[in-house]
Order: C-alpha cells, then sequence, then structure tokens
C-alpha cells in the first residue's frame, strides 16, 4: 500500500521535473516515442539535477517528514521467518505496545475533547421546549387519556386472567400470557390510534398533520411497546403470568423503575432531540442527547447501589433484610418458591453490582466520547441486553421450575414405557445447563458489542463468523437427533420388555433385546461422535484408518477379550442360557442377573455376585431348559420291605398333586426307578418328579416334608447313623464294672 501511494504522489509531482529532464536529454525537433512512467521514474532518479528537484518538492510539500523517515530506517523489520524465535516474540509484543499505546493516546485525545459537547448549548433550549408542549398538549392530554382509561380496564381483566392461570395448567399459562401481551399491545396501538385521529381531524388544517405531533405519536408508540415488553415480563398486576419468580412489590418497582428510564431515554432521544435540532442546532441536540443519557445513567447506578443487598438476598433465596421503602427486589411475599443457589451463583450473587457498575462507567465513557446518534443507539443495545438478560433468566427459570417438577407423561404412555420418564427427567439438568452457558454466553456478547468492545454484527456476517454458526447448529442438531434415536430405540426396547402390554416376552428375547440396546447405543455413540467431528472440521478418514490399525493392534494384544467376545457371540447363538436362568458356568452356580457380549454375572443363593468372563466358560450346565427334574433318593432300613415303601411314596406324591399350589408346578407323573445302591446302613431308593423349569426344588422340598409325614405314619424307619461304645478290656479279659442307675420321678 506505501508503494502504492508513493507511485501515485511521485506521478503528480514530478511531471514539471520529467519534462525538463526530457527537455534537456532529448534533442529538438526530434520525434519523442511513447515511454512508460517506469522509465520516465528512472530517467528522474539517474539525473542529479531531477532528483535534487523531485526531493525538494516533496518535501515542500510535506508528503516526506524527515523525521519520520528517520524512525522508518531506524524501525526494525517485520517478523520473518528467518529471525530467530524471540527476536519474533520481541517484534510482536514491540508492535502490540505500540499499538495499544496509539490507541490510549487516542482515547485520551477523545476524552480531554469531550466537555466541548456541552459547547453546543445555547439557554434557549427551555423555551423551545415550552414551545412544542404547547403545541403537543391537546394531542398529549388525549393520547395518554384514551391510554389510562384502556389501561384501567386492561388491569381489571389481567387480574381475571391471573386467577384463571392459577386454577389452570401450563398450557391454559402459556395462552393467558400471549393474551395479556396481545391485549397490552392493542391499548397502545388504540391510543396511538386515537392520537392520530385526534392531530389529524381536530387539530389545524383538516387531513394534515404537523411534524411535531408526528414525532411524539411515534415516539408514544415505540416507547410504549418497549414498556409492554416490560410489564410482560414482570406483570405486576398478574402474579399468576409473572414470568420472573419475584413478589408483587418486586416487580411493581422494577416495573415502574424501568417504565421511567425507557419513557426518559425514549420521548428524550425520539422527540426532545429532534426538536432541539430543527429549531436550535445539531450542536445543542448533541448536548440534550448527552445530559439526558448522563441522568439516566446517574439514574441507574443509584439504583444499583441502592438495591445491590436486596438482590443479593433474592439471588441466594434468603431472607430480606427489614422491609424499606424501596420495595427490594427481593421481596418475597407471594413469590413462587425457588430452590436455594450454591455453587459459582453465590460469588456472583455477592458481587453482581461491581459488574453493573463497571457497565455503566463504560456507558459513561461512550457517551462522552461518541456523538449524539451513537448514543441513542448504544442504549439501544443496552436496552437489547437487559432484553435478553430478561428472557434469558425468565428462560432459565422456567427451566429450574420445570427440573423441580419434572415431566410427567400421560399414564397411558408412562405406563407402556415406564422409564421413559426417568430419563427425560435424567436429561434436564443437563439441557438445563448448556441453555444457561448459551445465555449466558449471548448476553455477554451483546454487553461487549454495546459498549464497542467487539463488532457481533460484523463478526456474524464474516465467513468465520457465519462457519461457526454453522458448526454450532449442526453439531447441536446431530445431537439432538442421535439423543432422539436413542430415546425411541431404548423406549421401543423398554415397550417389548413390559409384560404388561402385547406378549409377554421371553427369557431369550429379554436377552436379546438388552443386548440390542446395548450394542445399538455403543454404535450410536461412534457414530455421533463421526459426525460431530466432521461437522467441527476434522478430517475423519485418517481416524477411521487408525481405528482400523488401532484395532488390529488391540486384536492382538488382548487376545482373551477377543476370545470372550467370540465365545459370548456363539453363545447367544446357541441359546445356552439367558437372564433369569439358574446355571453352572465355571464352576460357580446362580441366577443369571445380566449377560453381556463378552460375560456372564451371576447370583448365587448366598447372594454373592459372580462377573465370569466367557474366555474361561468351557461348559454351561443349565437347570431351567424346558424343563426340570427333581430326583428323590430316599434310604430306608434293611429291614423294610421295597413294595411299601413305594406305594408310601406314591401315596406321598398323590397327596403332592392334590395340592393346588404345587401341582401347577409337575408336568408329569412321578417316576420310580427302584432300588438304586446299597449303603452302609439304608438301602437307596429312586424316583424323579418332571416339574415346570426352575420350579423343581420347590416341588421337592414340599415332596420331603410329606415323605416324612408317611413314613412316620407307617412306621417306616429312616436310618440314620448309630455309635456303639466299647470300654477297655485287661488281657484277662475282664473290664471294670458299670452301675446303672434308674432316675425315679420325685
Amino acid at each position: 500500500m506505501l508503494r502504492l501511494l508513493s507511485a501515485i504522489l511521485l506521478s503528480a509531482l514530478m511531471t514539471p521535473t520529467l519534462a525538463a529532464a526530457q527537455d534537456a536529454s532529448v534533442p529538438s525537433g526530434a520525434a519523442q516515442d511513447a515511454r512508460s512512467s517506469v522509465d520516465l521514474l528512472i530517467d528522474v532518479i539517474e539525473d542529479d539535477t531531477a532528483r535534487a528537484d523531485l526531493i525538494d518538492r516533496l518535501r515542500a510539500s510535506g508528503a516526506i517528514d524527515p523525521a519520520a523517515a528517520a524512525n522508518q530506517a531506524a524501525a526494525p523489520d517485520s517478523p520473518s521467518p528467518d529471525q530467530s524465535f524471540g527476536r519474533r516474540i520481541a517484534l510482536v509484543t514491540q508492535e502490540t505496545a505500540e499499538n495499544f499505546a496509539d490507541w490510549a493516546a487516542g482515547f485520551w485525545a477523545q476524552l480531554s475533547r469531550s466537555p466541548r459537547v456541552f459547547d453546543g448549548l445555547s439557554g434557549g433550549e427551555a423555551g423551545v421546549l415550552l414551545d412544542a408542549l404547547k403545541d403537543l398538549a391537546v394531542v398529549i392530554a388525549g393520547t395518554v387519556g384514551v391510554f389510562l382509561a384502556l389501561r384501567w380496564f386492561g388491569k381489571s381483566l389481567y387480574s381475571r386472567m391471573s386467577a384463571s392461570a392459577r386454577d389452570g395448567g401450563i398450557a391454559r399459562t402459556i395462552t393467558l400470557f400471549g393474551a395479556s401481551a396481545g391485549i397490552d399491545a392493542l391499548i397502545v396501538l388504540l391510543a396511538w390510534a386515537a392520537g392520530y385521529v385526534l392531530a389529524t381531524l381536530a387539530l389545524g388544517d383538516f387531513g394534515q398533520i404537523g411534524i411535531r405531533q408526528t414525532l411524539y405519536l411515534n415516539a408514544f408508540l415505540l416507547v410504549e411497546m418497549a414498556k409492554v415488553a416490560v410489564r410482560l415480563v414482570l406483570s405486576p398486576s398478574a402474579p399468576s403470568l409473572r414470568a420472573l419468580p419475584i413478589g408483587d412489590r418486586a416487580a411493581a418497582y422494577l416495573s415502574s423503575r424501568i417504565s421511567l428510564i425507557v419513557g426518559v431515554v425514549g420521548y428524550g432521544q425520539l422527540l426532545v432531540v429532534p426538536i432541539i435540532n430543527s429549531n436550535v442546532s445539531f450542536a445543542a441536540g448533541r448536548a440534550v442527547s448527552a445530559l439526558i443519557a448522563f441522568a439516566v445513567l446517574a439514574f441507574a447506578i443509584w439504583l444499583v447501589l441502592r438495591n445491590r443487598k436486596a438482590v443479593t438476598d433474592w439471588m441466594l433465596d434468603t431472607p430480606p433484610a427489614p422491609a424499606s421503602d424501596t420495595a427490594p427486589a427481593s421481596d418475597t411475599d407471594t413469590a413462587t418458591p425457588r430452590p436455594s443457589r450454591r455453587g459459582a451463583l453465590v460469588y456472583l450473587a455477592q458481587h453482581w453490582h461491581w459488574a453493573a457498575l463497571a457497565y455503566l462507567l463504560a456507558m459513561f465513557v461512550i457517551v462522552l466520547i461518541r456523538p449524539g446518534n451513537a448514543v441513542f443507539q448504544t442504549f439501544t443495545a443496552s436496552g437489547q441486553v437487559l432484553l435478553v438478560g430478561l428472557l434469558g433468566f425468565v428462560a432459565s427459570g422456567f427451566l429450574s421450575r420445570l427440573m423441580v417438577r419434572g415431566v410427567i407423561l400421560p399414564p397411558g404412555l408412562s405406563g407402556r414405557v415406564p422409564l421413559l420418564q426417568t430419563r427425560l427427567n435424567s436429561f434436564l439438568p443437563k439441557a438445563l445447563f448448556v441453555l444457561r452457558a448459551l445465555i449466558f454466553t449471548l448476553v455477554v456478547l451483546l454487553a461487549l458489542n454495546a459498549i464497542g468492545l467487539i463488532d457481533l454484527r460484523g463478526w456474524m456476517v464474516s465467513q468465520l463468523g457465519l462457519r461457526l454458526t454453522g458448526m454450532i447448529l449442526s453439531v447441536s442438531l446431530v445431537l439432538l437427533v442421535s439423543f432422539g434415536l436413542w430415546l425411541a430405540l431404548t423406549s421401543w426396547v423398554d415397550y417389548r420388555l413390559n409384560p404388561e402390554f402385547g406378549s409377554v416376552p421371553t427369557a431369550r428375547e429379554r436377552t436379546l433385546l438388552t443386548l440390542l440396546r446395548n450394542a445399538a447405543t455403543i454404535a450410536l455413540v461412534i457414530i455421533t461422535l463421526m459426525f460431530v467431528l466432521a461437522e467441527i472440521g476434522l478430517d475423519i478418514a485418517p481416524l477411521l484408518a487408525s481405528a482400523g490399525v488401532l484395532g488390529l493392534a488391540i486384536g492382538f494384544g488382548a487376545q482373551k477379550m477377543v476370545q470372550d467376545i467370540i465365545t459370548g457371540i456363539f453363545i447367544q447363538f446357541e441359546n445356552a442360557m439367558n437372564v433369569g436362568d439358574v446355571v453352572t458356568v465355571g464352576g460357580t452356580t446362580g441366577t443369571v442377573e445380566r449377560l453381556t457380549i463378552r460375560s456372564v454375572s451371576l447370583r448365587d443363593v448366598q447372594g454373592v455376585y459372580h462377573i465370569i468372563p466367557f474366555s474361561s466358560v468351557d461348559m454351561v450346565s443349565n437347570y431351567v431348559k424346558d424343563y426340570g427334574y427333581f430326583v428323590c433318593d430316599m434310604g430306608v432300613a434293611y429291614r423294610e420291605n421295597v413294595d411299601e415303601v413305594k406305594q408310601a411314596m406314591l401315596d406321598a406324591f398323590n397327596e403332592l398333586r392334590a395340592d393346588p399350589e404345587q401341582a401347577s408346578g409337575i408336568l408329569d407323573d412321578i417316576e420310580w426307578f427302584g432300588v438304586n445302591s446299597f449303603g452302609d446302613s439304608a438301602v437307596m431308593l429312586r424316583a424323579r418328579i418332571k416339574c415346570v423349569p426352575g420350579r423343581q426344588w420347590g416341588v421337592g422340598r414340599a415332596y420331603n416334608g410329606l415323605l416324612k409325614q408317611v413314613f412316620d405314619a407307617r412306621n417306616i424307619e429312616i436310618p440314620f447313623p448309630h455309635q456303639t461304645i466299647l470300654f477297655a478290656e485287661t488281657k484277662d479279659g475282664k473290664t471294670q464294672n458299670l452301675t446303672v442307675e434308674t432316675l425315679k420321678d420325685a
């Protein structure tokens, strides 16, 4: 850029010098060929006289500053890759420091000239405003009168809406909230239309309206619509429609103060300043605009300092101090109960006023150094910050109340998918955290944009801003779609596993559906991660290739895990066991509680929980596959008749089958095997009963109890071990005497 400017300047200043050089170097009467500007410049540089004349002309015109030229010559070169790292860092820091010093000097110069903004006041502004007020008195009185009358009627309507919303659900509350906003806006529009009708038909020439009346009516419409937005959030006349969790006194206090600020800024910038500009001067208009801004900022600082403790108590949800005439914002006379604030919010609640004061002081500086139009733009941006902050707080409060109350699904849907409500309620805190972070970020960005530290609109339309915004939206959409798919999949599995709806799932269906849910969840997480990385801008092709190589390496290094997975797949294909089965795996017997692709979890009869990898399983013994047998090995004395014992066992089975509770677990008649073996003191007789899977142990215990009763009744001996006591003898066969004494009853 510097070379281009130098070339242009040289072309403008060296024309006489070039002409003289050409006159001196070209013979008279010779034909001159067309020559380029570069050739002419070379001729001037080569000619000492022409070059000196050019330098003198440049110095005389101020194009060359000797001091600047000396500084430029002494200045270090820009950072270059050939320079050392330390030198490059030094050059960058030097440039940063010089730029900051230049900015600080320019800022101080602007701040030093800022008091001159009030030099435009001439002293006649008050008279101009009084004359304008006389011209507008009838329109103001008519518009305000109609507005107050309609507002009086609307307040009674708002009270009835609040009572209806208090007794209704959330759908009715949202509907009434929107209706109240529409009615409030309609009241403003009717009053504005009435003012136009009055100004057009009753004042001045029929069918014409003055510029001052137009300024006032337009200001009235914009200002009162802004107040509608304030009342929509605070709802001082309708507690049940209030978006913020504050009391009636606090809502009325905030509504009146914010409406006052909006009115002063709006009517001042939209009505007073244009009148001063057209009747006094633009300099006076800028001075009046600055005075309005200073008054509003001073009032805002006073509000922050006066209510800092009350706002802190409200944010911490602690009882307020004794009431004062300021109606503190922590008033909780009819406020909606809120959960206590904890964590980082405690620090924010205790020091919020410092951030507010810093922002207001920055606004003071902006008012001083910027022209009048920028003041109004800054206040408009501040209003946007306040509006976004209030809306964000409303949304955060709504989500907090929703989280406390939780998502309540219809009974029919909750019965079909019992875990859906639990999953949604577990998702709410995470969604609330993300939304709060987004709201906080948005408010901070708007605040920085309002005070001029960043250009949010320019950044949004830039290529980087568009790309970042698109990336955030794409990633959010991918995450939402993935969560929806996961929620639908798990809900469908829950519905299929619910025995109260549809067909009762078998044990195999329960196992396979559980494995499907786990495998689909893992696959969905991996696919979602890949999509997110692709949307961020990372090339996932190398990642996929690296994942393949990594998988091969893991396959060699973790052969045991691979063996677990392969064995688990074949076990599932062969339907060797399912959740709820009683099995013996790896020498451990218990009930299958969990079955994954690489391990099985058992709970034994003592309640011990075992996790057994499939690589250590060489045999699976399933006790509840299709049916089960109770095998009865009954020992009787050698003196007993086998046929009598057989009949006793058959009679005990018939008595067992007569019991309805036990009969439901018996599939067939008792099978008699006969004498199975001869023991040391008993003859072992065997029989077995075919039972429903899993019922054989209960049926066997009941059958053993009946056998004991029948054997006792028929005097069939069930042998038990006997012990013979021998006394020591001498070599001649004698032993000690044993005296037996019979105890007689007293």
